[in-house]
């Protein structure tokens, strides 16, 4: 059986092909190195891939099963679970306004949030994360609105004990780098006893960079050249790697998160 390109677009490329086989009426779009669209829905392939690579041999085998998994009637009931059942699997993610390039606002669960980026919903099972669509969420009796907290909660439950690596740099500089790479790094910013967890490393208010879903880098707002040299390697990150969210930084004050062109 042939193995499936280690190369992120070629191998989106075969997934989306084998989507296309198992469900003919699909409308299939790539929209990113390990992204589909399908029938409106973003299709993370990440999981996916890593599955792969730990067995390249069997490659398509696994994606075969996995997809099947994936568009298999049960799978597919999963816009009809009721929220008792939902409740605690529902994780928010920041996402690029861009998304809307690809996707109906109007038909996507969301809040805004600061430096041009959105909080949307997943529910997250064992194999897959789904989108949750506003039909969803209305069929639940919720807003988005609502949706928040609830998912802001279930991300402090999801791994409480993090894993914080210091870094400090010869200038004064410091940085905190989260790398959970459980598909909410990024998210982490989100965590409401962030400011407490981290400030007192800081001395105070602090930056942080979430260049791409699977990168959390907090930061000291001092000295300038070490912010400066943060920032470059944050934009280099966002251009390079997948599921890029903002090259801009947050700032982290005990009143929230501002994007940094407001706080400035």
């Amino acid at each position: 059986m042939p193995r499936l390109p280690q190369e992120p677009e070629a191998f989106a490329e075969v997934v989306a092909d084998l989507v296309r086989k198992l469900n003919p009426r699909a409308d299939v779009e790539l929209v990113g190195p390990r992204e589909l669209i399908v029938d409106g829905r973003r299709m993370d392939l990440e999981n996916l891939f890593r599955m792969v690579s730990q067995d390249p041999d069997r490659g398509s085998e696994i994606a075969g099963h996995y997809l099947e998994q994936i568009f298999a009637s049960d799978a597919m009931q999963i816009e009809q679970m009721p929220f008792d059942l939902a409740r605690d699997r529902v994780m928010p993610r920041i996402q690029p306004e861009s998304i809307f390039e690809h996707l109906n606002r109007e038909l996507v669960a969301h809040v805004p949030f600061v430096n041009d980026t959105v909080i949307v919903f997943v529910t997250d099972l064992p194999q897959m994360t789904v989108s949750i669509t506003t039909e969803q969420v209305v069929r639940w009796g919720l807003t988005a609105e609502e949706l928040e907290p609830i998912a802001r909660r279930n991300l402090e439950r999801y791994a409480p004990n993090l894993h914080i690596r210091f870094i400090e740099s010869k200038d004064g500089g410091r940085a905190a780098i989260v790398s959970e790479q459980d598909g909410y790094d990024a998210a982490r910013l989100l965590l409401r006893n962030l400011f407490g967890k981290l400030s007192p490393s800081f001395g105070g208010d602090f930056f942080v960079a979430a260049p791409s879903r699977d990168m959390f880098v907090a930061l000291s707002v001092e000295p300038g050249p070490f912010v400066d040299r943060l920032r470059n390697r944050v934009d280099q990150d966002f251009r390079r790697l997948p599921y890029p969210i903002t090259n801009d930084l947050f700032y982290v004050t005990r009143d929230g998160v501002a994007g940094t062109r407001q706080a400035a």
